[in-house]
């Protein structure tokens, strides 16, 4: 079996074991990172059925689960509160443990109760989407929504594992899969021009989902986003670019009532950022072709359908976690594999220049 890929950060590290099959091993990975604990489920509705049902091999859970609705609206402060009281009226203590079973919300729910139930309890996490392996399970950030915006309320909390097994992505909606891919090739854009072309080259493969090359996958935009969180934990500095795309992805997302995926929203955030950058100066114009040729090869849109007011959307994007002294900041690319950095790692736009980007994607 293949080594895990080892994240640090600053109290130590964990590994992300990448590999088709790994959760047969479930027990023993779990009991050799928890130990003794009591231990909780905290599970997305819907892979707890897969889970339970076998479709992702043999079941290795059969202790307390706590379900959670899937979609980004469960990941609020009202599901962190019936969890938490939950969990209390089950008499957990400090010395129990943690299981974040299914996507990006119901990990980033796992690691938010982790870090404030009894002050802080150990973790571990099962994503059981393209999106939350490649991305949302790695780096420690843990946290809910907001109306007023995403991840708003939150902790920097890591795991103290996470097992990623590519064959649970082949029960996966076409849509959510899809929509993971957008993080991977982010990952290629941002920092590594060779894992870019490396997907280029393997759409095919990567579309029939091949757990070979699948797991590649996986594992290369793991090692890229933790080479990023490893220099910089707690985002002061370069691991802004990681939030490439995502300042335009998430005033999409609320614009649209999070009825717009995440990963297509990336993949149109990141289109309109590549033409920002454009326009300043900082990226040349053949990128954002090459960005957009690729997203459309892997079945990513470049459009968005139906009316859409730039009004609001730009309205959401000034309460970015980015943003500095009222203004709007963006992680912007320089030319493919690396990004802007000449006055830090984000850049404040003007808002006239944010609007004309963003009249692309009508």
């Amino acid at each position: 079996m293949p080594d895990p890929v080892i994240v640090r950060h600053g109290l130590g590290s964990y590994p992300v074991y990448v590999e088709p099959g790994v959760l047969e091993r479930i027990d023993q990975l779990v009991r050799e990172h928890l130990g003794h604990r009591r231990l909780a489920m905290i599970a997305d509705a819907t892979a707890h059925d897969l889970y339970q049902s076998g479709r992702f091999g043999r079941v290795g859970w059969t202790g307390d689960t706590l379900t959670v609705a899937p979609g980004e609206k469960s990941k609020s402060r009202e599901s962190w509160a019936r969890l938490t009281d939950e969990l209390l009226s089950r008499r957990f203590g400090r010395d129990s443990g943690l299981i974040g079973l299914g996507g990006g919300v119901a990990g980033d729910l796992t690691g938010f109760v982790a870090a404030t139930y009894m002050r802080g309890l150990p973790y571990v996490l099962i994503p059981t989407t393209l999106l939350a392996m490649v991305d949302a399970s790695v780096g420690g950030k843990t946290g809910v929504n907001t109306p007023q915006g995403k991840n708003l309320v939150g902790a920097f909390h890591p795991p103290e594992a996470v097992l990623a097994d590519p064959l649970t992505l082949l029960t996966l909606p076409d849509g959510e899969y899809r929509g993971g891919l957008a993080e991977a090739v982010k990952h290629g854009f941002i920092a590594d021009q060779e894992y870019f072309h490396w997907i280029e080259s393997h759409v095919a493969a990567i579309l029939d989902r091949d757990p070979t090359v699948v797991a590649e996958l996986i594992r290369r935009s793991v090692e890229i986003k933790a080479g990023v969180v490893s220099e910089d934990e707690r985002e002061t500095g370069r691991r802004a670019i990681l939030t490439a795309g995502h300042t335009v992805a998430h005033a999409l997302e609320q614009a649209s009532n999070y009825e717009l995926p995440h990963g297509y929203a990336v993949a149109l955030g990141l289109l309109v950022e590549c033409a920002i950058a454009e326009r300043l100066g900082v990226a040349p114009p053949e990128l954002r072709p090459q960005l957009q040729q690729l997203l459309r090869g892997l079945g990513l849109p470049s459009r968005v359908d139906g009316a859409r007011d730039a009004d609001v959307i730009v309205t959401h994007m000034t309460r970015d976690k980015k943003n500095r002294s009222s203004e709007i900041h963006f992680a912007l690319p320089s030319r493919l594999g690396r990004m802007h950095s000449s006055n830090g790692w984000t850049t404040s736009v003007a808002i006239k220049t944010i609007r004309e980007a963003l009249a692309l994607l009508d």
